[in-house]
């Protein structure tokens, strides 16, 4: 162990081998977990990536079970799923919206609706900031929200029920959205769909707020295979979908609301015995690498992008520090990765090599109550 007084001076040092700009900005940086109010909440912390030190995290705002967030383009309001079955009386989830003080970051609760489904799990907001997206696993279904001036949310404009199964007897008796995202443009949206392996496809509509069944409504992915997430690659070419169950990525070539399949590689090394289950999937800023994290394995599994074809070559895995690593994020400059560690109520940082893409650990980290979605803020 290093010297309490040599860490930061150690850590400083290996970001700037791997070319962190040391005049780039601070960050907030808010967190989603399974806790619950007084005690939990959303917690937020700070991220400076001169150095690469994320600060003491602590609680933003009151909310139950707040496991993924949404921050407004604006940066003036954040938008929590509450990942439950009971809403008001109702057997649904909630999604909760908060006004997000520019000073200390604290959230105030600005109103609360029903998500229109079981257990939601994942939630975007479209870029011009008028509706909020979300995936409700339990129930099987995805819902759009209006969001009005005052950053408040209205009842769902669209809500949309998946149907069918697939051929795991425990996890895909029924439809699980797991996730929903939007194409670079707006146009489409994506969601995937773990019980019935498919990645189903609409058409969105910011002026209504509403989701449609594109023209072609869905692509398949291998049975058994249980799509979770996806990440669109910065060109909006390419589309990666992250399979939990059989812990695979699969490549998609993309155009105008139409997914065609490229490839599908494994997160795993081929001489792995134990068992794993893929979470989270991100393609770093400059469109030349990919991570996907393996909760078992305990790894992010790396891969290059070929720029021409989109297709993946694995390059490697890197131990995480700490056990589940369910989502984790590039900064936005491109140059760290913060890991949260579920199992381990930890997020850990990692710095980027520019050229190969390679994760190198460093003993920044900071303590958070199971720490299962990281959204960055950057502070003006």
């Amino acid at each position: 162990m290093r010297p309490l007084a040599n860490r930061s001076l150690w850590c400083l040092g290996l970001l700037l081998l791997v070319g962190v700009d040391v005049s780039a900005q601070t960050h907030r940086v808010y967190i989603g977990n399974y806790t619950r109010a007084p005690e939990g909440g959303v917690y937020q912390a700070t991220f400076d990536t001169a150095t690469g030190k994320l600060g003491t995290a602590t609680v933003a705002g009151p909310a139950v079970n707040p496991s993924f967030l949404a921050i407004h383009p604006s940066r003036k309001f954040l938008y929590a799923v509450g990942e439950i079955s009971d809403f008001q009386g109702q057997k649904t989830g909630g999604v909760s919206a908060y006004r997000i003080d520019p000073t200390s970051g604290t959230l105030t609760l600005l109103n609360q609706q029903s998500s229109q489904g079981a257990g939601p799990c994942h939630i975007v907001v479209d870029k011009a900031g008028g509706t909020a997206l979300v995936a409700n696993y339990g129930g099987g279904s995805v819902a759009s929200l209006p969001i009005a001036g005052d950053g408040k949310l209205q009842p769902a404009a669209s809500a949309i029920q998946h149907h069918g199964s697939s051929t795991n007897p425990q996890r895909q008796q029924a439809p699980h959205a797991h996730s929903i995202n939007l194409d670079l443009a707006g146009q489409f949206a994506f969601a995937a769909d773990l019980g019935t392996d498919q990645v189903l496809v609409y058409k969105f509509d910011a002026e209504k707020y509403t989701l449609t069944p594109a023209m072609t409504p869905a692509a398949d992915i291998e049975k058994g295979s249980g799509p979770r997430h996806l990440a669109v690659h910065p060109s909006g070419k390419f589309v990666y979908v992250i399979n939990e169950l059989a812990n695979t990525v699969t490549v998609f070539a993309y155009e105008a609301g139409k997914l065609s399949t490229l490839q599908t590689i494994s997160t795993l090394p081929a001489d792995f015995t134990g068992t794993s289950y893929t979470a989270e999937v991100v393609v770093h800023p400059s469109g030349k690498f990919l991570y996907g994290s393996n909760r078992g394995h305990d790894t992010l599994a790396q891969f290059t992008i070929d720029e021409a074809t989109g297709k993946l070559t694995a390059t490697g895995h890197t131990p995480i520090g700490g056990q589940t690593p369910r989502n984790f994020v590039v900064d936005p400059s491109g140059k760290c990765v913060l890991i949260g560690c579920q199992g381990s109520n930890v997020i850990n940082v990692f710095a980027v090599n520019p050229q190969t893409g390679a994760l190198s650990a460093t003993e920044n980290s900071a303590a958070a109550p199971s720490p299962v979605c990281l959204r960055f803020m950057p502070l003006e």
